[in-house]
C-alpha cells in the first residue's frame, strides 16, 4: 500500500533553523492534513517525548512516519551509536514506525552555509571498510528491534554520488534498505529511475523532491554551499522540476510503504501550503500512471 506523506523541511529548515522559523508547528500540521497528507516525519519543532508528541498529531489525524538520524559510524561503533539513538528508536517505536531513517553526518557540510558543497567530506579506503561494516551492525541492531533502516543519501556527505550509494550496497548486508531520494540523486548527477531499477528488492522509503537544473548548473559554476543552492531554489515539489517520477515509479512496481514529499525551499518563496498541495497532486497523478499499488 502506497502511502503520502511530507517531511515539515517543506515548513520550516532543519539545517537552518531561521528558515521558516516563523511557521509554527500547528500551521504545517493543519495544512498538511488539508491537504491531504497521512503522516509527517519529524522536525526540529516536534517534542520528542511520545506523551507530548502523541496528542498534537492525534488532533490532526495524522500518523508519524520516522525522522532523521544522523549518524557518526565512521567515528563510533555500532554498538555506541545504538546507545546514541536510544531516545529516538523508543520514539520511532511508541508510534508503531516500521523505518529508521539513517544518514552518516561525520565531516558532513550540508548544514554548514558558508562551505562550497566542492568541500564535502569523501571517505578514505579504510574509513569505507570502518562505515560500511558498522552499518551493517547497526542495521542488524535495528532489524531486531523491528525497524527497518534505511539510508539517506545526501548531498554534502560522504555518501552522495550514484557510485558511492552503489559501493554502500555492495559492501552492506541484507539488512540495510535505501531511502531513495530523487532529488539528491538527481542533483549529484546520478540517476533515480536506474537506482530505483537496481534496488527495487531493497528500497524501503521514497523521498521525492524535484530539481530545478538551472539552478543546480548554477550552484556547481558558483560553487555554492548546499543551504545557498536550497535558498536559490535547487528544490522544489515532485512535478516542478526536471525529473521523470513516472519512469522511476514505473521501476518500483512492488514498492509498498511511503512516499514522502521532502522540498526544502524558502517559504517566502516557494509558500508552503500552495507547493506542497502541488506536490501532492502531482505525486498521486504520477503513482497512478506508473501503475503503482494503492
Amino acid at each position: 500500500m502506497i502511502r503520502i506523506g511530507a517531511n515539515p523541511i517543506c515548513w520550516s529548515n532543519d539545517d537552518k533553523q531561521d528558515i521558516g522559523g516563523d511557521i509554527s508547528l500547528e500551521q504545517c500540521l493543519s495544512e498538511a492534513k488539508a491537504i491531504g497528507i497521512e503522516g509527517m516525519e519529524l522536525g526540529h519543532k516536534f517534542p520528542r517525548e511520545a506523551d507530548a508528541l502523541r496528542p498534537i498529531l492525534a488532533a490532526h489525524g495524522l500518523d508519524l512516519v520516522g525522522g532523521w538520524y544522523s549518524t557518526f559510524l565512521i567515528e563510533r561503533d555500532a554498538e555506541e551509536e545504538l546507545k546514541q539513538a536510544r531516545a529516538h528508536i523508543d520514539l520511532l517505536k511508541a508510534f508503531g514506525c516500521k523505518v529508521f531513517i539513517a544518514a552518516e553526518c561525520t565531516r558532513t557540510i550540508h548544514g554548514t552555509q558558508s562551505a562550497p558543497l566542492s568541500t564535502r567530506p569523501v571517505m578514505s579506503e579504510v574509513e569505507w571498510g570502518r562505515f560500511t561494516t558498522r552499518l551493517t551492525e547497526l542495521a542488524d541492531y535495528l532489524a531486531r528491534e523491528g525497524l527497518t533502516l534505511v539510508y539517506h543519501h545526501h548531498m554534502g556527505t560522504v555518501i552522495q554520488t550514484e557510485a558511492e550509494v552503489d559501493r554502500m550496497m555492495e559492501a552492506t548486508g541484507p539488512a540495510v534498505k535505501l531511502l531513495l531520494d530523487t532529488g539528491h540523486i538527481t542533483w549529484a548527477g546520478g540517476d533515480p529511475a536506474r537506482l530505483a531499477r537496481h534496488y527495487r528488492d531493497r528500497i524501503a522509503h521514497v523521498h521525492t523532491k524535484d530539481v530545478r537544473p538551472d539552478v543546480a548548473k548554477q550552484a556547481a559554476a558558483e560553487d555554492w554551499s548546499f543551504l545557498d543552492s536550497v535558498l536559490n531554489g535547487v528544490y522544489t515539489v515532485p512535478g516542478d522540476g526536471a525529473i521523470d517520477y513516472v519512469a522511476v515509479f514505473r521501476e518500483i512496481p512492488d514498492y509498498s510503504g511511503w512516499i514522502v514529499i521532502e522540498a526544502e525551499q524558502d517559504p517566502v518563496k516557494a509558500p508552503p501550503a500552495r507547493y506542497v498541495k502541488m506536490g501532492f497532486d502531482n505525486l498521486n497523478r504520477f503513482i497512478d500512471a506508473a501503475g503503482l499499488k494503492r
